[in-house]
C-alpha cells in the first residue's frame, strides 16, 4: 500500500486506493460484511465475474473520449492484470475481466497515472454520463455537448449526494434532435437546445430498460445550461431520500417517478434547490480542452481492393462540420480488441488525426478529424489491424452483451449468436450492409445491458423447458422498438420465444417479410401497421419445442450440453454485527463531514452528516427486524417506533432534525449544527443499543 503514495499526486485518489486496498484486507480478514464490500467495490469499478475468484473492471471513460496516452495506458494495464483483451460496452466504458481481486489497487493506481478511473464505473451511483459520440463534429448540432457532459461527470464524481443511493443512475447528451444518446432511456437525458441566442437542454426523466421498460417523461422542455447541475442535484437528492432500498427490482427512477407523478417530483425537486449551494453553475464552453488535429503531409499510398475502399468509405466515414475533415468509424466486433491493436490505433490517431478515439453506444471506435485527404492512407493503416469492416452503424453492425461468457446474470450466450447473425446478414443480405434504419440489439438476460428491449428487432437470451422437462437455450425476439428523435421512442414488443439454435431462421423470415412488403418503410413503422400478432403467426412454429434436436441443446459458441445456471456471487464466510458495522459506518460519515467542513466545502459536509442520521437510525430498526426501504421510511419509522413511544428523547421528531437539510442553505453555521447533530444522535442511538443488549443478556443469565 506504501507504493500508491509515490505514484498518485492526486491526495484524494491516493485515499481512495489505499481505502479499496484496506477494505479488500479487512474482508479478507472477516472484519467487512460482505454485503457492505460489495458495495464499497463496485463503487470502484470491480465487479464480481461469472467464474469463480476473479473480478471484472470496469474503466469509466465520461462521453467515450480516451486520448492516445489514456489508450496506451488501458493497454499496458489490461497485459499486466488481464489477459490483454478490452471491451467496449455500450455505456461508452472499457472493461477488462479476469483480475486478481487483491490486485485491483494497484491496477487503479496505474490507471490514475494518466488520468483514467474506475471511480463509480458500477454500484449504486451515477454512473458513467454518455454522449452523442459525434459531440462536437456533428453537423447538425447547435454546440458540442462535450464540455457539460464533462462538468457534470466532475461535479458529482465523488460527491456524498450519490455514493450510496439504492441503485444506479444513468445520466445521458444528446447533440441535436436526432438524440443519438438515447435520452428517452436514461434517468436524466439532456438534448442540446437553443432558444434566443441561450443555450440549454431539453431534460428528460426517469426513463429505463431491464425487464420493464420505461420510456422517460419531459421535466423540462428547455433548461438553460447554468441549471443542469442544480437540477441535477435535486433530482438526486429526492431519489435518494425516497428511492426504494429493499427491493432491487423496484429501486430505479423509473419506478420511484410512477409513484410520485411527474408534477409532484417536479415540486420536490425545484423545493430541494431552497438547500443546495449552487443555484446556478455556469460553464464555461470556451475552457474545455478539446482535441485538435494535427498538421501533417499526406502520405501516398496504393489502394490493393478498391471496390473494398469505395465500399468503405460509404459505409464508414461520418462528414464533420468541419470543413475538410471527417470522422471514421470502425467496426469492432462484440466490442472486443486487443491491446497490440489499441496501441497501434493510439499511436495513428496521434501523428495524423486529433490524438483521440470515441467509444460508442454500439460498442464500437469513432476517430473524429482525420483530414479528407488521408481516407486512403487511413484505410491502408487500419487494414493491416482488421480495423475496416464494412458497415459501422448499420444492419449488420450487432450489439450484444457478454451474456454467459463472463457475466454473473447471463442466462443465454449474446456473443455466439450475434456472430451467427451478423455471418446470415453478410452471406444472404448483403443490401443491409448500408442499411442504416435497422438496428439488432442482444442481451444474454433481461437486463437488457444489450439494450434488445429499444431496438428494431431484438433478442434476449432465456432459456425454455420441454416436455421432457429438459432445459434448452432459448430466445425472446422482440421486434418494433427505436428511436424517433428529440426525446422520443418505442419498445420493443415481445412476440414470441424460439430455441436459440432457431434465431437465424427467425431473422430470415422477419427480413424476408420486410423485403417483400414493406415497400420503402421504416421498420418501425412497417411494425406498427402490420402489427404483433402479423409477426407471431409467421414465427410461431419455430417456439414448437417437442421437436429439438441433439444440436438444439448445445447454446451458440459452446460445445457441452446447455446447463441454466446463474453465476454465483461471493461469499465472506464469516458472520458478523451488522448494528456494529453501521455505527461504525456512520462515525466513518461524521469523519467525512468533518473533513469536508475543514475543507469549507459545507454542502458536501451536510450530507455526509445527513447519512450518518440515517445510517444510524437504519441501524436501530434493523435491530428491531424493521424493513428500512427508503429513507424517507427510516426516517419516519423511527420517529413512530423510538421517538413517540419515548423510548429515545431528541426534544424534536427525528424528520424535523434530519429534515433540516431541506431547509437551510449550506452555510458554514448550519454545517457545524448539524454535524453536531449527528454526532450526538449516533450517541443516543449507540447507547441505547447497548443499553437494551445489556438487558437481553441478563434475561439470559
Amino acid at each position: 500500500m506504501q507504493s500508491f503514495r509515490t505514484e498518485i499526486e492526486n491526495p484524494v485518489v491516493e485515499n481512495d486506493i489505499i481505502e479499496l486496498a484496506n477494505k479488500i484486507e479487512l474482508f479478507h480478514n472477516g472484519k467487512i460484511d460482505e454485503e457492505k464490500f460489495r458495495s464499497l467495490r463496485l463503487a470502484r469499478g470491480v465487479y464480481g465475474q461469472r467464474q469463480e475468484g476473479v473480478q471484472m473492471i470496469r474503466i469509466k471513460l465520461p462521453y467515450g473520449k480516451v486520448k492516445s496516452n489514456q489508450l496506451h495506458r488501458i493497454s499496458d494495464v489490461s497485459d499486466e492484470y488481464s489477459r490483454g483483451r478490452l471491451h467496449i460496452t455500450t455505456r461508452q466504458d472499457i472493461q477488462i475481466h479476469y483480475v486478481d481481486l487483491n490486485r485491483t489497487p494497484e491496477l487503479w493506481a496505474e490507471l490514475e497515472r494518466d488520468d483514467v478511473t474506475l471511480r463509480e464505473a458500477c454500484g449504486n451511483t451515477v454512473r458513467n454520463v454518455t454522449a452523442s459520440e459525434t459531440a462536437g463534429i456533428d453537423v447538425n448540432e447547435p454546440f458540442d455537448v462535450s464540455p457539460y457532459a464533462d462538468a457534470l461527470f466532475r461535479f458529482f464524481l465523488r460527491n456524498p449526494i450519490c455514493q450510496e443511493m439504492g441503485r444506479k443512475f444513468k445520466v445521458s447528451f444528446s447533440s441535436s434532435d436526432e438524440d443519438t444518446g438515447l435520452s428517452y432511456m436514461h434517468d436524466l437525458g439532456f438534448i442540446a437546445k437553443i432558444e434566443n441566442g441561450v443555450r440549454g437542454f431539453k431534460v428528460m426523466l426517469a426513463g429505463g430498460l431491464g425487464s420493464q421498460p420505461r420510456h422517460a417523461d419531459v421535466l423540462y422542455e428547455f433548461l438553460p445550461s447554468d441549471k443542469i447541475i442544480p437540477v441535477m442535484e435535486g433530482v438526486l437528492r429526492i431519489f435518494d431520500r425516497h428511492g426504494e432500498r429493499k427491493s432491487r427490482a423496484k429501486a430505479r427512477m423509473k419506478f420511484l417517478l410512477k409513484d410520485i407523478g411527474l408534477d409532484a417530483f417536479k415540486e420536490l425537486v425545484e423545493a430541494e434547490q431552497e438547500a443546495i449551494e449552487f443555484k446556478s453553475v455556469a460553464i464555461d464552453a470556451d475552457a474545455y480542452e478539446a482535441s485538435k488535429p494535427v498538421s501533417v503531409e499526406v502520405p501516398q499510398v496504393e489502394i490493393a481492393n478498391k471496390n473494398a475502399f469505395n465500399l468503405w468509405k460509404t459505409t464508414n466515414v461520418i462528414p464533420q462540420k468541419q470543413e475538410g475533415y471527417v470522422a471514421i468509424g470502425i467496426k469492432v466486433l462484440l466490442g472486443d480488441f486487443y491491446t497490440d491493436k489499441a496501441r497501434l490505433l493510439a499511436d495513428l490517431v496521434e501523428k495524423y488525426a486529433a490524438g483521440e478515439i470515441r467509444l460508442t453506444l454500439r460498442q464500437n471506435i469513432l476517430i473524429p478529424f482525420v483530414k479528407e485527404d488521408l481516407l486512403a492512407f487511413f484505410y491502408v493503416e487500419l487494414e493491416k489491424l482488421g480495423f475496416v469492416e464494412a458497415g459501422y452503424n448499420k444492419a449488420v453492425d450487432i450489439t450484444a452483451c457478454p451474456g454467459t461468457d463472463t457475466c454473473n446474470l447471463g442466462i443465454a450466450s449474446s456473443t455466439g449468436i450475434a456472430d451467427e447473425l451478423e455471418r446470415v446478414i453478410k452471406t444472404e443480405y448483403p443490401q443491409y450492409l448500408k442499411n442504416e434504419d435497422l438496428v439488432i440489439k442482444i442481451s444474454g438476460c433481461m437486463n437488457a445491458c444489450g439494450q434488445h428491449n429499444m431496438a428494431n428487432i431484438g433478442f434476449q437470451g432465456m432459456s425454455v423447458r420441454t416436455p421432457d422437462k429438459l432445459v434448452a437455450p432459448a430466445l425472446q425476439v422482440l421486434l418494433g422498438g427505436g428511436n424517433l428523435g428529440d426525446g422520443n421512442g418505442v419498445f420493443a414488443d415481445k412476440v414470441v420465444k424460439v430455441p436459440s439454435k432457431r434465431g437465424p431462421e427467425a431473422l430470415r423470415r422477419i427480413l424476408n417479410d420486410f423485403e417483400n412488403n414493406a415497400k420503402g418503410k421504416s421498420f418501425v413503422d412497417y411494425y406498427k401497421e402490420k402489427g404483433e400478432k402479423y409477426f407471431y403467426d409467421f414465427l410461431t412454429d419455430l417456439s414448437d419445442v417437442s421437436n429439438l434436436t441433439q444440436d438444439d441443446f448445445i447454446d451458440w459458441g459452446e460445445e457441452d450440453k446447455y446447463v441454466k445456471e446463474i453465476g454465483i456471487g461471493e461469499c465472506a464466510g464469516v458472520v458478523i454485527d451488522l448494528i456494529a458495522t453501521l455505527f461504525l459506518e456512520s462515525e466513518e460519515k461524521i469523519e467525512n463531514a468533518k473533513a469536508a467542513y475543514n475543507d469549507k466545502v459545507y454542502s458536501s459536509a451536510i450530507y455526509h452528516a445527513y447519512s450518518s442520521l440515517v445510517n444510524s437510525a437504519k441501524a436501530l430498526l434493523l435491530a428491531e427486524n424493521k424493513k428500512t426501504n427508503t429513507h424517507a421510511g427510516i426516517i419516519s419509522q423511527f420517529d413512530e417506533l423510538f421517538v413517540a413511544s419515548g423510548k429515545i428523547d431528541l426534544g424534536v421528531d427525528f424528520s424535523e432534525l434530519i429534515y433540516q437539510i431541506k431547509k437551510y442553505a449550506p452555510i458554514q453555521e448550519f454545517a457545524a449544527r448539524y454535524i453536531k447533530n449527528a454526532n450526538q444522535f449516533l450517541d443516543k442511538v449507540r447507547a441505547y443499543r447497548e443499553a437494551e443488549t445489556s438487558k437481553l443478556q441478563q434475561k439470559a443469565v
